[in-house]
């Protein structure tokens, strides 16, 4: 069996003699065959110049190099793309994915699972983050039109027959996690703690998490069409409702006048709802735009990534 290990990279200088001490024993004590594909991001460090320095001295740790920063899950799917192994484990960089889990998912796998990922069951976060990650996970939990486990990120191990769908995929916004739920096939979770930073700073901000965040609901659900149009319902009967009751109090104003229901011209009233139904219009209309600008990123059928510099990996198409 040949074991590739995809790991996506930007400027992780900091952190990648670590990767590379922690990695290579965890690989050579497997038993099998092995490749470590390193996916340059367009890192602006010195990540690319020790990328080089580990495949002189290893063979089996090869990268390729992009012409500028395409994200995150590009970089993954590039690595799916060009690995040659059985099966591939996908993790960061960043050692907050224990290498030393990977002889587990191999176990799992060699027991028939397809996939097998690890579900983070403790981070070692900020509470704010913590709280953000955890409502995104449920959120896509129950708006999505297959079931992807909660608290599942990128960090997991794909067949080969999963890694070749996944490969015949051609959308532009990529969302992993998605992708692999939704091919199928025997799939297990292993629960782990997930850790801080090995070195460095958090390559994820948040503007980049909200994107990511996007791509998995908008990828994999339609719910935020469905919510506009349960909220132009909502607001219709609420309208509705109202003008009866404006209605009614003007043919009966005096027995509302005994109760002190008096006619008052609402300026106030109808300004707040000017701007409660534009707000309303306007959120319907980037949900929709969402959509369209996705369906414009498809029909455009640019190339995923640009690849400037390789080694170890054939890049010819």
């Amino acid at each position: 069996m040949k074991i590739s290990l995809i790991i996506p990279c930007y400027n992780e200088q900091e952190v990648l003699h670590k990767l590379y001490d922690r990695v290579t024993p965890v690989l050579e004590k497997t038993g099998d065959d092995y490749e470590v594909i390193l996916i340059d991001d367009g890192s602006r460090d010195n990540s690319l110049s020790i990328m080089e320095e580990f495949h002189e001295r290893n063979s089996k740790w090869k990268y390729l190099s992009f012409s500028r920063n395409f994200g995150h899950q590009t970089a993954v799917s590039a690595g799916i793309f060009y690995c040659s192994g059985d099966c591939a484990v996908i993790i960061d960089a960043d050692l907050q994915d224990p290498p030393e889990l990977i002889p587990d998912l191999i176990c799992k796998w060699k027991e028939g699972f397809k996939v097998v990922y690890a579900v983070r069951k403790k981070r070692k976060e900020g509470i704010v983050k913590r709280f953000c990650y955890s409502a995104f996970y449920r959120l896509l939990a129950k708006s999505a039109s297959i079931s992807i486990p909660l608290d599942s990120g990128d960090f997991c191990l794909m067949d080969r027959v999963v890694l070749n769908r996944i490969k015949s995929m051609p959308e532009s916004n990529r969302f992993i996690r998605g992708m692999r739920a939704w091919v199928g096939f025997k799939q297990i979770g292993i629960e782990y703690e997930r850790d801080a930073r090995a070195a460095g700073k958090p390559q994820y901000t948040f503007s980049k998490l909200l994107r990511l965040a996007f791509d998995g609901i908008f990828s994999f659900s339609t719910m935020p069409l469905r919510m506009t149009a349960v909220f132009g319902f909502i607001i219709s009967f609420f309208s509705f409702i109202f003008a009866a009751y404006s209605l009614v109090q003007r043919i009966f104003a005096d027995f509302f006048m005994q109760y002190n229901f008096k006619l008052v011209p609402g300026f106030a009233t109808t300004i707040v709802s000017i701007f409660f139904l534009g707000g309303v219009q306007l959120i319907c209309l980037g949900v929709i735009g969402e959509y369209i600008g996705r369906v414009y990123d498809e029909v455009k059928r640019r190339p995923l990534w640009v690849i400037s510099k390789a080694s170890g990996i054939d890049t010819e198409e």
